[in-house]
């Protein structure tokens, strides 16, 4: 056993062996269970690492398997931080509880109200949009505006502005009337800092670092690192196993920008189960009630919550991803338990998590799908795309029931040429795929843009007409158009 190994293992069994002092009271699976599921995910490349809290009324415990990088083998602790991506989304509907109990504002206020002048919308249906649609996902904003074109695509929200966004709200034109239909929007939660911002005077992290973090004692959850908490950080990894640079976004903060580690999140959850005393349980309270049907099974949302509530359990909880994390945080309120999962590569992991604090939910084993992209990669590296797609071609006729052939491998293996400034080869294997994946919207969505990068205006014009005809209501789509076809 060399020292590295002895000391993944030596840590990893320390946790194990505090957890053991009460599993029978805290686990639902037998602790060695749970180690076996992260040590067997990890292994099966599903993340670097994965790391999981457990708290209930006979204390809290951590455990975890994997590396924070292939180049830092150290093991994560409680200490670790990850970016934790939508699950700020819950501390920003917990600083919107706690001010409508205030009396500082009103679920039911319009979110017009809040607007600059410049941004008063041109659709009167806008008017409509209170706080608590805003809050539950049902003001029928988009996933993300439109007006999007970042600088760097590796940290995409790092120059997206607020000015960009009241642009955006200016013109917006719901589909359908605000708090009829649920639709999960970025656009949404990032309106709703904008209005705390106002009425409190304090920008998004300094609030929520005041009325949540403060108070719960989580002093590791920032949006601004410290130069120790940058010691701790592990390094994010995309869904094939590549290092991602981490995510700023300054203006839409409070959909996903938050930093945190498992200890600090296990703050977050014993507070919303009142196992510690805190003066937002009230406001929590409040985050918790059932609001609209999510979709057609038993899901709910509540203030940022999907509360699953059917046979007997009332389980709420928020997963979140960026480019290099997943993250997960659940309690049941019946049982009085809670778990935090989080992981530094963006494979989903909530299968992992739901089982974890409900064993009657399945597992999903996870299965490494990129061996043929590995192989597309290194062939692209070394001899260029034509290479690439020669061996793609073989390896196609081959039918080797291994691989996996999806649209998305030679799109990532694109990426990766873009990412190694090889524009032309990138280019190439994006045509390629859509010779491929005709009807692949990513892909033109990649192709256009890359053209438009190198200045080939008139080729992106080309392409993003052919997405439109492919996905007609392709919202990002027709605003680049416009765009690039203005003088």
């Amino acid at each position: 056993m060399t020292a590295r190994t002895f000391l993944k293992a030596t840590t990893a069994f320390v946790f194990i062996s505090v957890f053991f002092k009460t599993s029978s009271a805290l686990a639902q699976i037998p602790v060695d269970s749970i180690y076996s599921i992260l040590k067997k995910e990890v292994d099966n490349k599903r993340s670097k690492s994965i790391i999981v809290g457990i708290v209930d009324a006979n204390g809290r415990h951590v455990i975890s398997a994997g590396v924070l990088s292939d180049k830092d083998p150290r093991l994560p602790d409680g200490n670790t931080e990850y970016e934790i991506g939508s699950v700020t989304k819950v501390v920003t509907s917990l600083v919107l509880a706690d001010m409508n109990l205030k009396k500082q504002l009103s679920l039911s206020d319009s979110l017009v109200k809040f607007l600059p002048e410049y941004a008063k919308p041109q659709d009167k249906n806008v008017s409509d949009i209170t706080l608590l649609n805003l809050a539950t996902h049902t003001a029928g904003f988009p996933r993300f505006p439109d007006n999007h074109y970042p600088k760097n695509l590796e940290n995409p929200y790092a120059d997206y502005t607020v000015e960009q966004l009241f642009e955006y709200v200016s013109r917006f034109k719901p589909d359908h009337k605000p708090g009829s239909q649920f639709q999960y929007s970025n656009t949404g939660y990032s309106l709703l800092g904008q209005v705390m911002v106002k009425v409190s005077g304090k920008d998004y992290e300094s609030l929520v670092k005041e009325r949540v973090f403060s108070p719960l004692k989580m002093n590791s959850t920032v949006i601004t690192l410290t130069p120790e908490l940058k010691k701790n950080m592990a390094t994010g990894h995309n869904e094939y196993g590549k290092p991602v640079a981490n995510w700023d976004m300054p203006a839409v903060a409070s959909n996903g920008a938050l930093r945190s580690n498992v200890n600090d999140m296990l703050n977050f959850v014993a507070a919303n189960l009142g196992l510690m005393k805190s003066d937002l349980y009230p406001a929590m309270e409040l985050s918790h009630v059932k609001q609209v049907k999510k979709g057609g099974d038993d899901a709910y949302i509540t203030l940022g919550w999907t509360l699953l509530d059917d046979n007997g359990k009332q389980i709420l909880f928020k997963d979140g991803a960026t480019a290099g994390y997943r993250s997960f945080v659940g309690f049941d309120k019946k049982k009085n338990r809670g778990v935090v999962v989080l992981s530094n590569t963006v494979n989903d992991l909530n299968d992992i998590a739901k089982h974890i604090l409900d064993s009657t939910y399945a597992l999903k084993p996870y299965q490494y799908q990129w061996t043929l992209l590995d192989t597309i990669n290194s062939a692209a590296k070394l001899k260029g795309a034509d290479a690439a797609i020669t061996l793609y071609l073989r390896l196609k006729e081959a039918k080797n029931a291994d691989l996996v052939f999806d649209e998305r491998v030679l799109i990532y293996a694109g990426d990766e040429l873009r990412k190694a400034n090889k524009m032309d080869d990138a280019i190439k294997l994006y045509k390629f795929n859509l010779t491929e994946y005709p009807n692949s919207t990513q892909t033109y969505e990649s192709l256009a843009d890359l053209y438009t990068r190198t200045g080939h205006v008139k080729m992106a014009v080309d392409v993003y007409g052919k997405l439109l005809k492919t996905d007609p209501k392709n919202a990002t789509g027709i605003w680049r158009l416009k765009r690039l076809s203005k003088p």
